[in-house]
């Protein structure tokens, strides 16, 4: 049975952003879809690193970013073996155990090839071995080639991503790259939100690119934008799950809404302004202490130039960086609630010293 579209988002646009091939370096499709859909209200543009933006409101006034990170964690061919198996290298932050047995989608220069994550079968590990979790480079793609085949049609340097679609779950939405295609279309279906607002502000929706890498997309879009505040849309760790500690990250279950940073890193002034608008709104939101970094593009959004005030806006996830993430559209809707509410009640010229 196909899954009923969910009125409360936009999931056609959500689940074609997720369909999108588009790890680190390589966002190109998922960059296509978000520019597409953007096209349909807003002005566009690109730059040759990769980020995507979208703009409303006064092209001469001060300019608030929204960013969302397109890409994914993936991986790339670093040599093919004698009998056509594939090396490869994470591209990202991957947990080695989640790869083992899932299928692949290579980027081959001349079209998408599948193939399987390979490890040796547990009947012929010798008792020790048994013992010891995957490492990335004891694992092999498998694409049933031959060694000259493989040679010809996937040469050193091919990216791939996990083949892992989108579906609902109830209310849930299970799909590899949840982290970040979920913020990037949360950016989107908040200045979509602004349409028919006399905006104060150019505010521009930027998909960044290379978030998994280092944050390298936004440090190239904050430079060219200049904004005078910003907000990242990420993901976090949902505390409903077992093993993930509420001290330390919070109480963020399903359901809880939007989850805002607080820590040295983010503005204290745009955070009390989000409350504020939470609070007169009725959008339910949570807050979780970063004691140091946010590890969002917020990091280098935040030293770009002369500095920008910015904050961090959160989807509770469950299994991050996995090929079965899972976020609540309830959350996913009141993230996008939030971030228009506060653009209308910004004023310009807003002091921002904390």
């Amino acid at each position: 049975m196909t899954a009923q579209p969910n009125p409360i988002i936009n999931q056609e646009f959500l689940f074609a952003l997720l369909r999108a091939a588009a790890p680190s370096g390589y966002e190109r499709r998922a960059a296509d879809v978000w520019k597409k859909e953007a096209a349909t209200f807003a002005r566009v543009s690109e730059d040759h690193y990769g980020n995507v933006y979208a703009e409303l409101g006064p092209e001469d006034a001060p300019a608030l970013a929204l960013l969302g990170h397109l890409d994914e964690i993936g991986l790339m061919v670093s040599h093919v073996g004698d009998e056509g198996f594939l090396s490869v290298l994470a591209v990202g932050g991957w947990d080695p155990q989640v790869l083992v047995g899932q299928r692949v989608r290579l980027l081959a220069p001349d079209g998408d090839i599948l193939g399987v994550v390979g490890k040796k079968a547990i009947h012929v590990m010798e008792p020790e071995e048994r013992k010891n979790a995957s490492r990335i480079e004891d694992l092999w793609i498998d694409v049933g080639l031959s060694k000259e085949e493989a040679q010809a049609r996937i040469p050193v340097g091919t990216y791939g991503v996990i083949e892992q679609g989108p579906l609902m779950v109830g209310d849930k939405i299970v799909s590899r790259a949840l982290d970040n295609r979920v913020g990037a279309f949360v950016v989107l279906e908040a200045l979509r939100l602004l349409q028919g607002t006399e905006l104060k502000h150019r505010v521009v929706a930027v998909g960044t690119s290379q978030e998994e890498i280092g944050s390298y997309g936004a440090q190239v879009g904050s430079h060219r934008l200049q904004p005078v505040a910003g907000v990242a849309v990420d993901v976090t760790h949902e505390t409903g799950q077992p093993g993930v500690s509420e001290k330390k990250y919070g109480v963020v279950p399903f359901g809880s809404g939007a989850n805002l940073a607080v820590g040295p890193m983010t503005s204290p002034v745009i955070l009390r302004q989000m409350i504020a608008a939470a609070q007169a709104s009725g959008i339910p939101y949570t807050l979780s202490a970063n004691p140091r970094l946010t590890h969002t593009d917020a990091d280098t959004m935040i030293l770009s130039r002369s500095g920008v005030p910015s904050a961090v806006v959160s989807i509770p996830n469950r299994y991050m960086h996995s090929p079965n993430e899972m976020v609540d559209v309830r959350d996913v809707k009141a993230c996008i609630d939030l971030i228009a509410a506060w653009v209308r009640e910004l004023e310009v010229g807003a002091d921002f010293t904390r």
